[in-house]
């Protein structure tokens, strides 16, 4: 499926979209560590939760459970939030 990346991931990347597979939005993020490591630390937490500042959404809607069912057809975004003052 495809996965858009935000700018901050791309050093991983190299590009703003990837292809993962996975039946789970947790199946999913391990194929993109699979094939960029590093990259699910960024987005994941030590207590396998998605982090505060990250954002992901699956066919425009926002999802915060890893155990989601995904089809092939599904389009996942990555966001992450900005902050300053």
């Amino acid at each position: 499926m495809k996965v858009l990346i935000p700018s901050s991931l791309r050093s991983y990347t190299e590009r703003s979209e990837a292809q993962a597979s996975g039946s789970t939005l947790a199946a999913v993020l391990a194929d993109l560590e699979r094939q960029y490591p590093g990259i699910r630390f960024r987005m994941i937490s030590e207590q396998d939760r998605i982090r505060p500042h990250i954002r992901i959404f699956v066919n425009g809607e926002q999802v915060r459970d890893l155990s989601r069912s995904l089809r092939a057809s599904d389009e996942v975004i990555i966001v992450q939030a900005l902050s300053g003052g």
